[in-house]
């Protein structure tokens, strides 16, 4: 992303996995995983819309941590639809994060699933719920289980690869909002810094909620 952006190698479930981290100026306020789309139509971690919410996140006073899912760049394995690849990002959660660190998973289509199912997977394991930035997710081809109240769910008016309706049927058993971005496709082109703001506006409210919640914190 820049030239402070740092690559990592970390233990992973078929082998090692390749890993970006941006540090914000001073101390950071906690920890942003940010997945990246479909590894089989060129989706990694330098997508330019991944590295936007990096930006974001990083802008927030947040750690950000971009992962190659397995058989990606330098991560070992193989293309596991879906599956594996939580257990990857998992992985990456269970070398860099603490429990007492804010967290904010993140992902842009396949990786807005991946993110969404890790977010699942941690509050049935008993863990904290944590804010969820899910930018094109892609409820056609996978599961994204329901959210959190309070996670954002941008989505281009124009996408042609996961339909803004497809979307808003996802959404609309959950009374979750969409915010949509007009004339936006899925890969928001000429609309990156749009995106980047909405995104940092949401991680203040959940900045100012977890606050809220935690007022010696």
């Amino acid at each position: 992303m820049n030239a402070r952006t740092e690559r990592r190698q970390l233990p992973g479930p078929v082998g090692t996995l390749e890993v970006a981290v941006d540090q914000p100026d001073g101390t950071p306020r906690g920890l942003a995983l940010i997945c990246h789309p479909h590894p089989l139509h060129g989706g990694t971690l330098d997508n330019k819309v991944v590295q936007t919410l990096a930006r974001a996140a990083v802008q927030q006073g947040y750690t950000a941590v971009r992962l190659n899912f397995r058989g990606v760049g330098a991560s070992t394995g193989s293309w596991d639809e879906g599956r594996g690849e939580v257990d990857d990002a998992q992985a990456v959660l269970a070398a860099l994060h603490t429990p007492d660190q804010p967290l904010l998973l993140a992902g842009f289509s396949f990786g807005a699933a991946m993110a969404a199912q890790l977010a699942a997977r941690r509050v049935l394991a008993g863990q904290a719920a944590a804010p969820l930035v899910l930018v094109g997710p892609a409820v056609q081809n996978f599961s994204v289980p329901p959210l959190p109240a309070g996670s954002l769910v941008v989505h281009g008016e124009q996408d042609d690869v996961v339909p803004l309706a497809a979307v808003l049927d996802w959404a609309r058993p959950q009374g979750l909002p969409v915010t949509v971005v007009p004339g936006a496709g899925h890969f928001f082109h000429g609309q990156l810094p749009l995106l980047k703001q909405l995104v940092v506006d949401a991680m203040t409210v959940f900045a100012v909620r977890a606050a809220a919640l935690n007022p010696s914190r």
